[in-house]
């Protein structure tokens, strides 16, 4: 690999690493500036607005079978994804769902065998169980509970956003297409899921301040919009374990502004957890090389 092409790759992995180091800022905003007991609403208000602005901006629409793949991923990764993580959420302590959520780079790894016929590897496995422990130490607490219905939800969840992100690496993007488009339709199509059960089950919020409107654009242009374009940009380009462990960083950055603005202490084992779960970030961007046998190790058979 020459330098420009090393270069190239760094910048690559470090923007698509925004999208999930942005996604760790939703809960401070969720709990400092929304209205309180409406997390659907919040997903519908991060999804179905910012999926409809880049319809707008891109003036593309699906084609052809992309309508119902755009429909599977944009369920798959947005609109099961949103409602599952806040089942989750409300039943469980916060590093519980935290610590579910960080197994996906395991489910990513494992589905790239099946769906995308990469071959195991057991160093993206190692790294992920070690990734998936830092978590652990950095957000699990003595008082963790644990709820079936909510283990049950925080493990769909994330099977339902590592399938997602494999099909989305599977099925590639149209050609012409951008990310920012791809985004578009997932955005749009996990929104109008949302759209019946947000308000079957919760309705709108009763009041909406400024403070409220502030966190609900920051969720739907910098949090869904912006993120998703850098995420889906990085899923078409990099490998997708690749990708997949990035996601760490969304627990990482939660626990981070928990200890700065919200006086969340951490202590000697949290920092453990967190050189843990970053060295597993970088190692999850390096594929080991394969050992080449020299000239006399090959069988003569092998020899044209």
């Amino acid at each position: 690999m020459n330098a420009n092409l090393a270069r190239g790759t760094v910048g690559l992995i470090l923007a698509t690493a925004l999208a999930p180091a942005v996604w760790g800022t939703t809960y401070v905003v969720t709990t400092e500036l929304l209205p309180a007991g409406h997390p659907l609403f919040a997903g519908l208000a991060r999804a179905l607005p910012a999926g409809l602005l880049a319809l707008a901006l891109t003036r593309t629409l699906p084609r052809g079978s992309w309508w119902w793949r755009a429909a599977v991923l944009g369920t798959l990764n947005i609109g099961a994804f949103f409602p599952l993580l806040f089942v989750a959420a409300e039943r469980l302590p916060g590093g519980v769902a935290a610590t579910l959520g960080a197994a996906q780079p395991l489910l990513v790894a494992a589905l790239a065998v099946g769906l995308l016929r990469e071959r195991p590897s057991t160093w993206r496995f190692a790294w992920g169980l070690v990734g998936l422990l830092g978590v652990a130490l950095v957000v699990l607490g003595p008082a963790a509970g644990f709820d079936s219905v909510g283990i049950v939800a925080g493990l769909a969840g994330t099977a339902s956003m590592a399938l997602g992100v494999t099909l989305t690496k599977r099925w590639g993007r149209p050609v012409g297409v951008g990310p920012t488009a791809l985004a578009g339709w997932q955005l749009t199509a996990g929104g109008l899921v949302l759209l019946p059960v947000t308000f079957a089950v919760e309705g709108m919020p009763e009041a909406v301040d400024g403070g409220a409107m502030l966190g609900y654009g920051w969720l739907g242009l910098v949090g869904g919009l912006a993120a998703y374009v850098l995420w889906f940009r990085g899923i078409s380009r990099l490998p997708v374990a690749s990708v997949a462990v990035l996601g760490l960083l969304s627990p990482l950055v939660a626990a981070t502004l928990g200890a700065v603005l919200l006086d969340q202490a951490l202590g000697a084992v949290q920092l453990v957890g967190f050189a843990l779960a970053l060295a597993s970030i970088v190692a999850g961007q390096v594929a080991p090389r394969r050992p080449v046998l020299p000239a006399s190790a090959v069988p003569a058979t092998a020899v044209r």
